[in-house]
């Protein structure tokens, strides 16, 4: 089937009107030129390469949406699937936390954890778009080693993060700010929150050991097996040192300038948050993603807590790249894919996957239409689809 008149949006370029054919799921030829009898016909729309993000934190909520109030994971999966792909998502590492002590309670236990991931890969096969599972695993979690050797060595992880979410560094290095906030979001006075934070940094003080030997041993056995490794919150030159120095080849979230300019001179790659990158500022006031990409420091951009960011991010971000919407795009497309080493996608390329969105840039961007390996995943009726492949029986169509 022939997608035509579009304005395609390759690695390095934007053919200003092509068309674009896709055959067995895959791109099979691409024109410079629109071509007669199309399928589709785009009418000037950007056609891109479907988004990959690599740290997605919805899928909690849309299973636990209030506190204690649970949802079947089934449904909550399916729910997100929907959303991602209207997004424009075609690959999603749902970002998943063992976290003892964590504000989220049993949600970021291995139990609930560990059932999650194995429903993420079980539900697979009946997904719109292609999920993959990020697990993120804090340094002070005892049983980590254990879990990333059951988890890794089953296949049913494909990316892991080391977090060190203890107050006083990386993220929270303000405690002032994060005893406000806490003091806001629980409806409690700031003495108490200020309290609260005490009690875990001496709980981290007690329990922290050693743990370099734990954390080279869990890179050591994710590079076995071919699953990437990043750092989370990197906020120093000397903490980008040691994860480099374990094998983690991205910088997630970087909290500081300096710790970004570190991790892109060792060859890591930085990785921030879409909504960082849309708003122009960090929620927690740490490094925005647009002062990174100004410094040529931005490799990639995750969806973070917000999958509809990422469109308008990329557009945002086009209007001061050196390469316009082509190294924009390369954000959520291209980097991504070479970072997480999924070498058959990432970029609108004759052989590749075609995970495609079609898209305006009128207002904040909208995503019109999305194929996951050629399949229509999502229509919002912009676009007459009535030619396209419709055997997947949940393609969405809003008007």
């Amino acid at each position: 089937m022939w997608l035509s008149d579009f304005r395609i949006v390759l690695a390095d370029r934007v053919i200003e009107r092509g068309g674009l054919r896709i055959e067995d799921g895959l791109i099979a030829e691409i024109s410079e030129t629109p071509v007669s009898h199309a399928g589709i016909e785009g009418q000037g729309l950007l056609l891109l390469p479907g988004m990959i993000d690599m740290h997605g934190d919805m899928i909690e909520r849309e299973i636990e949406p209030r506190p204690g109030v649970r949802m079947p994971m089934e449904m909550g999966l399916r729910d997100l699937d929907l959303r991602l792909a209207t997004a424009g998502i075609t690959t999603a590492y749902a970002s998943l936390s063992f976290a003892p002590g964590s504000t989220y309670g049993h949600m970021r236990s291995y139990d609930f954890t560990s059932a999650l991931i194995r429903a993420v890969v079980a539900a697979r096969p009946h997904l719109l778009i292609d999920h993959r599972v990020h697990a993120r695993f804090e340094v002070t979690f005892p049983a980590a080693l254990s879990v990333v050797k059951e988890l890794v060595g089953e296949g049913s992880v494909d990316l892991v993060s080391l977090c060190d979410h203890t107050p006083g560094q990386g993220q929270y290095r303000d405690l002032d700010l994060q005893a406000a906030n806490i003091s806001k979001n629980k409806g409690i006075s700031l003495e108490a929150a200020a309290g609260q934070l005490q009690q875990r940094i001496r709980e981290r003080r007690d329990t922290a050991g050693d743990l370099t030997a734990t954390l080279r041993a869990i890179t050591q056995y994710c590079a076995l097996h071919g699953v990437p490794v990043a750092s989370h919150d990197d906020d120093t030159v000397e903490k980008v040192t040691l994860m480099d120095s374990l094998g983690a080849n991205i910088s997630e979230f970087p909290v500081t300038l300096e710790a970004a300019e570190e991790a892109h001179r060792r060859s890591m790659v930085n990785a921030m948050g879409a909504p960082n990158a849309l708003r122009g500022q960090s929620y927690s006031g740490n490094l925005s993603a647009r002062d990174a990409h100004a410094a040529g420091l931005l490799d990639l951009l995750a969806a973070d807590y917000h999958p509809s960011a990422m469109l308008p991010a990329v557009l945002v971000l086009a209007e001061t790249d050196p390469d316009g919407l082509a190294g924009a795009a390369r954000l959520t497309s291209l980097n991504p894919a070479r970072a997480l080493g999924l070498e058959d996608r990432g970029q609108i390329r004759v052989g590749l996957r075609a995970d495609l969105l079609a898209a305006s840039r009128t207002g904040m961007g909208q995503v019109h239409a999305t194929f996951s390996r050629g399949r229509l995943v999502h229509a919002d009726g912009t676009l007459d689809v009535s030619a396209a492949d419709r055997r997947h029986e949940h393609v969405i169509r809003m008007s």
